[in-house]
């Protein structure tokens, strides 16, 4: 054994094209570029900060724990748009962020909610908890796979097929948010926790479109950029101060907006139906 440990191979190892044998290199570089690694240090950072949520829910530090997944939230937002920013994306940052995502929006998540709530439903609330990082494991292997289907229409790449790993693992902790707010767990209470948390895990796994906001593009309006630097310091604001009612709020308002994607999902394959059907009165070719 010449290295303690393998090489880092961003993008796996190349095929030699005389014998197509992986293990063999056309190529190998001496010294990996800086720009590879740092996306994936936020990547496991991100994992840090997620598993950490687990020990602070343990301890019943519910609001850390909490504040531990909007990091992780945060910083999983951070490592993609990193990597594309200074041209260090490769196969293993994609499945590194993939695994996060299992991690910090399915198992932590689930875990927290378990701690909080679903334990005092005893068999139902693991089962619960169980079917929805299930679900987001499920929800991610598609995602992984449609990402490379180039025969899907262009117009659909603007939508999430079900609920995405962030905003089921942002919805799904409502009942921890209600908490600080004044709501006592209860068996009953647990019971209707955990049927929500398998709703949630469902609209994951679902043909649910839900768009994604990727069609508004890099750049803003001139118009726009005040007001939208006005918006983002009064969430922040209302973040820190009113913490768990702009939680609330906001997981509220996440599914309030479900069915107004779905219309405009429809409008728009509708749309695309009248451009791509033939007219009747269409000269035949």
């Amino acid at each position: 054994m010449d290295d303690a440990f393998p090489p880092f191979e961003p993008d796996g190892p190349e095929r030699d094209p005389d014998n197509g044998d992986d293990a063999a290199r056309k190529r190998r570089l001496r010294e990996i570029p800086l720009r590879f690694v740092v996306p994936n240090i936020i990547t496991v950072l991100a994992i840090c900060a997620g598993l950490s949520a687990v020990r602070m829910a343990f301890e019943e530090r519910f609001d850390v724990a909490i504040g531990l997944v909007l990091l992780a939230a945060v910083l999983d937002g951070l490592d993609g748009r990193m990597a594309r920013l200074v041209k260090g994306t490769s196969r293993f940052g994609a499945e590194m962020d993939s695994l996060a995502d299992a991690v910090n929006f399915g198992v932590v998540p689930a875990l927290v909610l378990y701690i909080f709530v679903l334990d005092e439903a005893a068999q139902f609330g693991w089962i619960a908890a169980l079917l929805y990082v299930i679900a987001c494991t499920l929800r991610l292997a598609r995602f992984n796979v449609m990402a490379g289907d180039s025969n899907r229409p262009r117009w659909q790449q603007a939508y999430f097929v079900g609920i995405p790993a962030p905003g089921g693992a942002l919805v799904v902790l409502l009942p921890v948010y209600l908490g600080f707010l004044g709501f006592s767990p209860g068996w009953f209470t647990a019971s209707v926790v955990s049927v929500f948390t398998i709703v949630i895990g469902f609209l994951m796994v679902s043909n649910l479109p839900v768009w994604s906001g990727k069609t508004l593009g890099a750049r803003v309006p001139r118009t726009a950029v005040m007001p939208l630097i006005l918006t983002v310091v009064l969430y922040v604001a209302a973040l820190a101060n009113f913490t768990w009612s702009t939680l609330t709020l906001s997981a509220i308002a996440y599914l309030c907006f479900l069915p107004f994607s779905v219309r405009l999902w429809r409008r728009q394959a509708r749309r695309h139906a009248a451009r791509t059907t033939p007219s009747p009165d269409a000269p035949d070719a």
